[in-house]
Protein backbone atom coordinates (compact mmCIF):
# COMPACT_ATOMS: atom_id res chain seq x y z
CA UNK A 1 0.00 0.00 0.00
CA UNK A 2 1.14 3.67 -0.65
CA UNK A 3 0.85 5.46 2.11
CA UNK A 4 -0.47 8.75 2.93
CA UNK A 5 1.26 11.93 4.67
CA UNK A 6 0.61 10.05 8.23
CA UNK A 7 1.99 6.76 7.37
CA UNK A 8 4.79 7.55 4.11
CA UNK A 9 5.88 4.21 3.47
CA UNK A 10 2.83 2.67 4.59
CA UNK A 11 5.25 0.86 7.19
CA UNK A 12 2.55 1.13 10.07
CA UNK A 13 -0.66 -0.40 7.48
CA UNK A 14 2.28 -3.19 6.63
CA UNK A 15 3.18 -4.07 10.18
CA UNK A 16 -0.66 -4.45 11.37
CA UNK A 17 -0.31 -7.09 8.44
CA UNK A 18 2.72 -9.14 9.52
CA UNK A 19 1.04 -12.52 11.58
CA UNK A 20 3.47 -12.72 14.89
CA UNK A 21 5.22 -10.21 14.35
CA UNK A 22 6.76 -8.74 18.00
CA UNK A 23 7.67 -5.85 20.21
CA UNK A 24 11.36 -5.55 18.93
CA UNK A 25 10.15 -6.00 14.99
CA UNK A 26 7.52 -2.92 15.79
CA UNK A 27 10.19 -0.91 17.74
CA UNK A 28 12.33 -1.28 14.33
CA UNK A 29 9.44 -0.23 11.99
CA UNK A 30 8.46 2.85 14.27
CA UNK A 31 11.66 4.20 14.04
CA UNK A 32 11.61 3.94 10.38
CA UNK A 33 8.42 5.34 10.34
CA UNK A 34 9.96 8.23 12.54
CA UNK A 35 12.69 8.77 9.80
CA UNK A 36 10.09 8.96 7.14
CA UNK A 37 8.25 11.72 8.12
CA UNK A 38 8.24 15.02 5.88
CA UNK A 39 9.88 17.94 7.44
CA UNK A 40 7.62 19.97 9.65
CA UNK A 41 5.31 16.90 10.35
CA UNK A 42 4.03 16.85 14.23
CA UNK A 43 4.81 13.58 15.32
CA UNK A 44 2.97 13.46 18.04
CA UNK A 45 -0.45 14.15 15.39
CA UNK A 46 0.53 11.72 13.20
CA UNK A 47 0.95 9.17 15.90
CA UNK A 48 -2.15 10.22 17.60
CA UNK A 49 -3.94 9.70 13.87
CA UNK A 50 -2.50 6.47 13.32
CA UNK A 51 -4.13 5.09 16.86
CA UNK A 52 -7.38 6.18 15.71
CA UNK A 53 -7.17 4.17 12.53
CA UNK A 54 -5.87 1.33 14.09
CA UNK A 55 -7.14 1.15 17.42
CA UNK A 56 -9.89 -1.45 17.52
CA UNK A 57 -6.16 -3.65 16.99
CA UNK A 58 -5.73 -2.71 21.09
CA UNK A 59 -3.52 -6.17 21.61
CA UNK A 60 -1.28 -5.44 18.70
CA UNK A 61 1.77 -5.13 19.73
CA UNK A 62 2.24 -1.75 17.29
CA UNK A 63 -0.61 -0.46 18.55
CA UNK A 64 1.72 -0.53 22.53
CA UNK A 65 4.64 0.66 20.43
CA UNK A 66 2.20 3.49 18.73
CA UNK A 67 1.21 4.30 22.14
CA UNK A 68 4.22 4.51 24.20
CA UNK A 69 5.22 7.02 21.46
CA UNK A 70 2.71 8.91 22.06
CA UNK A 71 2.99 9.41 25.80
CA UNK A 72 7.18 9.98 25.51
CA UNK A 73 8.20 13.02 24.52
CA UNK A 74 9.58 13.31 21.13
CA UNK A 75 13.41 15.56 22.05
CA UNK A 76 13.76 17.09 18.58
CA UNK A 77 16.94 19.08 18.53
CA UNK A 78 20.64 18.85 18.70
CA UNK A 79 22.75 17.64 21.89
CA UNK A 80 26.22 18.20 22.78
CA UNK A 81 28.98 20.31 20.62
CA UNK A 82 30.16 23.86 20.92
CA UNK A 83 26.28 25.53 21.40
CA UNK A 84 25.25 23.04 24.15
CA UNK A 85 28.02 23.54 26.05
CA UNK A 86 27.70 27.12 26.69
CA UNK A 87 24.77 27.43 27.63
CA UNK A 88 25.78 25.60 30.77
Amino acid sequence: MKGDQFDPKGLIFEAYRIEGIGMAECRTIFLDWALSLSEGMDARRAIAVLIERYGAKADHPMTQVLREGLEQSVHTGRRGGRSGRARQ
